[in-house]
């Protein structure tokens, strides 16, 4: 595959918020710790005070990979986490069947080329790609389906508590159908087998996931943490209790959101008094504090403050972090320099920062992951038939049809000339008017921009009935873009590595590694 870069700002399709960090803004500065370069990585590399237990992090791992076969590379990675110079490069998505979208595969591959870039540049440490499975969400509906080109596939259930508990018995009608898509074909087969392989192997979502991720990216050093742990949570416990009980995470992370706010920017997350849930099997629940009761919602639990104590003292993994408090969890218990996230993850990182402050944990390097558009060969050739370059492809599609008809059409649809020339003929006469009565001048005014108007009007109207003259090529326009924008948001938000992988095989993940640069902050197009 062939790639090509444009910035973010041409893709037209991340926020301001996002625009301005990777920018460097001023502004954006005191909602963040380090530049997403290599000067802020050496710096991060001199600050990283990493008090946590570097073996019980190695056992855990040690002990969640050996249900199966590990790969060599991340086996060593793991063992490797037992080093002080060694840290971690993480990124985080929930369990979704079968990978999800294609921004999950983009994701990993950021932070497995971040890592080797790191090395490279500061060869006295070592860096561990790491994939921080999301195996205490609850929102089953977020991960229960797959779009493979037009269709949907879901994983009907009943379902609650944590999705990394959820039993993958019933899941084999939707295992087959996915299947079914992915065909006879030698690629398709072999995806195919590593699907069977991890939802059939294993009983609990997160191993599924862990095998398929391991599959997919064992070779690189992967390592797939997960956090629901007695052990793990223990190292936490403290922050637990202090947060519940002080809601110092609400008060820090509400007055960055004002100042957000006063920037012009929108905050992607809002805490709550108390950002923990409570969490057992077939639960997971928020906990509120009524009169100095700690209660769980929808249950008849509740503690008193020593009990509350005592409880995460004894069951610590029964205490979940939410959105804005699962962030600390992650650079309690790993030795970690990057987060790697979405426009989204970029955005409610921002709003942590003083509340990472408080409790002393250093705040990582925040990087935003690669994006891709992959475009087929068959798109490719229709886009030179059209004229169509891959940086116009972002524009809408009702502008790529208006630009294709004026450069195609030898007419003058353009009536620039005839706009100017009406404003300085009206220019006079409001001078001429003013000289007369002060108060024409208003009615010249007005005079003006409705004529205006009346040019606008006949301008799209000749623009419309030359489009009508050239169907055929406007239809393929809005071919082009729906298949390479499905539902006119970006591919990778939308579309499965399925039929990636069936077109490509694994070369589609190689030519990704080959592609991707993390620190260049620029849009990967890729022409297969």
């Amino acid at each position: 595959m062939q790639a090509k870069h444009i910035s973010y700002q041409e893709t037209n399709a991340f926020s301001a918020v996002v625009l301005d960090y990777i920018s460097g803004k001023d502004q954006l500065k005191s909602f963040y710790k380090y530049t997403p370069d290599f000067n802020g990585f050496a710096e991060a590399i001199k600050n990283r005070s990493f008090k946590a237990d570097r073996s019980i992090l190695v056992e855990t791992l040690q002990r969640q990979y050996s249900s199966g076969s590990t790969p060599d590379l991340v086996a060593t990675n793991i063992k490797l986490l037992g080093d002080n110079r060694t840290f971690t490069i993480t990124t985080g998505h929930q369990l979704n069947i079968f990978t999800g979208p294609l921004y999950f595969i983009y994701k990993i591959i950021t932070a497995i080329n971040l890592a080797k870039d790191l090395k490279l540049q500061f060869p006295d440490y070592n860096f561990v790609p790491v994939y921080w499975m999301a195996t205490e969400d609850h929102d089953f509906e977020e991960i229960n389906h797959v779009k493979i080109e037009d269709k949907m596939l879901a994983w009907n259930k009943q379902a609650a508590g944590a999705t990394g508990r959820l039993d993958t018995k019933d899941i084999i009608e939707t295992l087959n159908a996915y299947k079914g898509y992915l065909g006879i074909g030698k690629n398709g087969l072999m995806l195919s087998r590593l699907v069977e392989a991890a939802y059939t192997n294993n009983t609990k979502l997160s191993d599924a996931t862990r095998e398929l991720v391991d599959a997919l990216f064992g070779e690189y050093g992967l390592v797939c943490v997960d956090a629901d742990d007695h052990e793990l949570k223990k190292q936490f416990s403290e922050i637990i209790h202090q947060d519940i009980t002080q809601q110092n995470s609400f008060k820090f992370i509400s007055e960055s959101n004002t100042k957000l706010e006063e920037l012009g920017h929108k905050p992607q997350v809002n805490p709550r008094e108390i950002n923990f849930f409570y969490m057992t099997d077939q639960l997971r629940e928020r906990i509120v504090e009524e009169n100095g009761l700690y209660k769980v919602m929808n249950t008849d639990i509740s503690f008193e403050k020593e009990e509350l104590q005592q409880e995460i003292n004894n069951y610590p993994e029964r205490f979940s972090p939410n959105v804005v408090m699962r962030p600390v969890y992650q650079e309690v218990i790993l030795p970690n320099l990057a987060y790697i996230g979405g426009g989204a993850e970029v955005t409610y990182w921002l709003q942590l920062k003083t509340n990472f402050d408080h409790y002393k944990i250093d705040f990582p390097v925040l990087l935003l992951r690669n994006s891709a558009l992959v475009i087929d060969s068959r798109s490719e050739a229709k886009m030179q038939s059209l004229g169509i370059s891959y940086k116009n492809l972002f524009s809408t599609t009702e502008t790529l049809k208006n630009e294709w008809i004026k450069s195609h059409v030898h007419l003058q649809l353009s009536l620039n000339d005839e706009e100017r020339a009406i404003r300085a003929v009206f220019d006079q006469i409001k001078l001429n008017a003013y000289k007369i009565d002060k108060t024409l001048s208003q009615s010249a005014e007005a005079a003006k921009t409705k004529a205006l108007k009346l040019i606008s009007s006949l301008e799209k109207k000749m623009l419309r009935a030359e489009k009508r003259k050239h169907t055929t090529s406007l239809a393929q326009i809005e071919d082009l873009k729906d298949k390479l924008f499905p539902t006119g948001v970006l591919q990778e938000r939308v579309l499965n590595i399925a039929p990636m992988y069936v077109m490509y095989g694994e070369d589609f993940i190689e030519s990704l590694i080959a592609a991707f640069k993390p620190l260049d902050h620029q849009f990967t197009v890729l022409f297969a």
